[in-house]
């Protein structure tokens, strides 16, 4: 209906115009037969016409460039249309551009109540806004900091390279600079054409209490080695005795087997905290793979009594760049991993392949699988699937956790792919720049 209304109110003014053109000439004409110069009546006639017309253009482009609805010419017929058609537009425009600043001021309201730093980035990293909580997190002045880069103003190595790499996936923990035991964590948001949100979170707290818990953790380890130590040699002592009482014999084996276990469990919490105390990538050595995967089955042969087939496949030469006691404790860790849950009989292949994407190992077994809702907290500290069953093979619950560890010290990831009965399939992607040239010398 409406466009109907529009079209109409145009053909009426255009008809307006026509038959307004169509009289003058008309009378024109009369004059001119009175006169004896129609030509001249008719010329005079239409310079006048066109004299009125350049007129109202005159007038209308004034009042476009004044910008002022107030300020619209009264014409009537086809320019009144054009007129009308201008104040519609303009006051829409006008309606939007309002909506716009309250939908805008809002935002800005909003975000100014987020307890979290909130900074807008253009795709220079210049700031363009911030809320209060980002100006006390990061000591910003509206006025002074408004259009500086913000790697200008936070100057930590951390969040430098974290900004210039451009890989905004996941956050970045920074301890801020001063006196103060300050962390903040960073994550960027990409978003709009090339902009960025940058929001700012004081995790001080959280901080806090993770080296808390890993100072405990490391203390509590340690002072627990020594004991466990004593009392694992006099159950040895008293285990083969003859003199001892066969009554006892059971008793003291169990004992025997749990000081064990809890002694395998201190020495997996402190090679962890080693791992969480050691910051950055090593450089490494490089690792010949394909002897280390020989040690790791003649180890795990050696120690297991399951009748277990072990097979080896090494599909690349490229060596392995890293720290090789670490590469051997997580690929052990997946080892002996995949004989706790591999009857006998089973198979398990480790398997050595590199390609344009990086190095891969992996440790593929035939045992009984892992239910999908399990997999994603698999490397969970202490994180069983089947708690009973890790128990009575003297398991940990932290090996994954270590391997996790290792992995994320030599830029590597998890991949762990199972179906419950058909055995499970854990891989080692390490990234190119991990990958040494057989023939290359050290």
């Amino acid at each position: 209906m409406r466009s109907g209304t529009k079209a109409g109110l145009g053909v009426s003014g255009w008809w307006g115009l026509a038959a307004h053109v169509s009289l003058a000439l008309a009378a024109a004409v009369v004059a001119g037969l009175f006169l004896g110069h129609i030509g001249r009546a008719v010329a005079v006639v239409l310079a006048v016409l066109l004299l009125r017309q350049l007129y109202l253009l005159q007038r209308v482009l004034l009042w476009l460039r004044a910008d002022r609805v107030d300020m619209a010419p009264d014409a009537g017929g086809a320019w009144g249309d054009v007129i009308g058609l201008i104040l519609r537009l303009f006051r829409r425009k006008q309606y939007h551009k309002r909506r716009m600043r309250q939908l805008l001021r809002e935002l800005r309201h909003s975000t100014a109540a987020i307890p979290d730093g909130v900074v807008m980035l253009n795709p220079a990293a210049e700031i363009l806004w911030f809320n209060r909580s980002a100006g006390e997190l990061l000591n910003l002045r509206a006025r002074g900091d408004v259009g500086l880069r913000i790697d200008n103003l936070v100057r930590r190595p951390e969040f430098v390279n974290y900004l210039r790499t451009g890989d905004f996936r996941s956050s970045v923990v920074v301890q801020a600079g001063g006196v103060s035991d300050q962390y903040l964590n960073f994550q960027i948001v990409p978003y709009g054409a090339g902009q960025l949100l940058l929001l700012v979170r004081d995790v001080t707290r959280q901080a806090q209490l993770e080296a808390m818990r890993k100072d405990f953790v490391a203390n509590a380890s340690h002072e627990l080695r020594s004991p466990l130590t004593v009392i694992s040699g006099y159950l040895e002592t008293l285990a083969q005795d003859d003199a001892l009482d066969a009554a006892l014999a059971g008793p003291i084996h169990e004992m025997r087997r749990q000081a064990l276990r809890m002694t395998a469990i201190v020495q997996d919490l402190l090679e962890l905290s080693r791992l969480e105390a050691e910051g950055g990538a090593p450089p490494g050595e490089p690792i010949s793979v394909d002897a280390l995967m020989l040690r790791l089955r003649t180890d795990l042969l050696a120690r297991n009594k399951s009748a277990l087939d072990v097979r080896i496949e090494v599909l690349a030469t490229e060596q392995l760049l890293g720290t090789e006691a670490q590469i051997h404790s997580a690929f052990a860790n997946l080892l002996e991993n995949a004989a706790k849950y591999t009857p006998s009989g089973g198979v398990i292949t480790m398997r050595w392949s590199c390609n344009e994407q990086g190095g891969q190992f992996s440790v593929t077994d035939t045992g009984i699988g892992i239910a999908p809702e399990h997999i994603p907290r698999l490397t969970e500290r202490f994180y069983r699937v089947d708690a009973g069953r890790s128990r009575a093979s003297g398991g940990s619950g932290l090996g994954l956790a270590i391997v996790k560890h290792v992995l994320q010290r030599h830029g590597a990831t998890l991949q762990i792919e199972s179906e419950e009965g058909r055995g499970s399939t854990f891989t080692c992607l390490f990234p190119p720049a991990r990958l040494w040239p057989a023939t290359q010398g050290h």
